[in-house]
């Protein structure tokens, strides 16, 4: 089965007919050490799988711009794979396989998607099972349940902390409580005014990333998984892979529909604590208690309102 090629047994048309051609995405021999399986040799030890997924997807003109956001991020079957592996121990490999799909199946641009699992360790050779599954026109699929997710803690760092001697402790502070995305508050006036109002919004956000670019370059030398992150699929990965984010905004606010029109740094980041799911948005400072303020009950979306 491994030698065969992972394809779709339908043509290359979309399953709607008259939809364009769809593009398609692959996970190819991704290895994972599961306990799985219905025997009582394989209860309290794990064996290898092999995961091998081809994904269907609307095309998204990604290469026309050249734009990471307008692609399906293969993070979303890696993240499927994570999550179907996240519940109840499992006996059988077609569950697995059907919990993975139906996960998959909920990002809106999925179409179809072809998913092989085998198990590498139980013969010489290699065993397993193969689905084909599809999303009909207009039917939204919900995927099983599985462990949830912990969001992201959003920090906003007011000029004078992330400009002072306690940046590296404020980063430090809150990539140990799990996920987190730093916020820069850009320092004022960034530039002086041009008068357009488009303009002079993008330039406090390049002002809000230039300063994430310079904090970058003082932690680096303390914590090599630091990274910038200027679009969503970079921000979610770098969450998702447990490196602390320090948010570049510019991008995501330029193409965003729905950027706030309140601009103070507090509704900035509140608006990023919505749109990553944030478990708790707070800003950093010695008057909200420190340090410890990591451990306050979030305070940054009174602050925007």
């Amino acid at each position: 089965m491994s030698d065969a090629p992972l394809t779709f047994a339908l043509s290359a048309t979309a399953a709607g007919g008259d939809d364009p051609t769809p593009d398609r995405i692959s996970v190819r021999d991704h290895v994972r050490e599961v306990e799985i399986g219905a025997f009582a040799s394989e209860r309290g030890v794990t064996q290898r799988l092999r995961f091998n997924v081809l994904l269907e997807v609307v095309p998204g003109g990604a290469a026309e711009t050249d734009d990471v956001d307008k692609v399906l991020s293969y993070d979303v079957i890696l993240g499927a794979i994570d999550a179907g592996l996240a519940g109840d121990r499992l006996n059988l490999l077609e569950t697995l396989a059907e919990r993975i799909a139906a996960i998959i199946l909920t990002e809106p641009r999925a179409l179809r998607v072809a998913l092989r699992i085998e198990k590498l360790d139980r013969i010489p050779g290699a065993l397993g099972v193969e689905i084909l599954r599809s999303r009909a026109p207009g039917q939204k699929l919900r995927a099983l349940p599985v462990a949830a997710q912990t969001g992201p803690l959003v920090l906003l760092l007011p000029v004078a902390v992330w400009r002072g001697s306690e940046a590296l402790d404020w980063a430090r502070a809150a990539g140990a409580t799990g996920p987190a995305v730093l916020v820069l508050a850009p320092p004022s006036p960034a530039m002086p005014a041009c008068g357009d109002a488009g303009a002079d919004r993008h330039i406090r956000h390049l002002a809000s990333e230039q300063a994430a670019w310079h904090l970058l370059g003082r932690l680096r030398a303390e914590m090599s998984d630091v990274v910038v992150a200027d679009s969503r699929t970079e921000l979610d990965w770098a969450l998702k892979t447990g490196r602390l984010a320090l948010w570049g905004p510019a991008r995501m606010l330029r193409d965003s529909p729905t950027s706030p029109a309140d601009e103070t740094p507090e509704a900035m980041a509140a608006w990023l604590a919505e749109r990553v799911g944030a478990r708790a948005a707070r800003i950093a400072g010695p008057a909200r208690g420190g340090l410890a303020g990591l451990a306050a009950p979030a305070d940054i979306h009174r602050a925007a309102t």
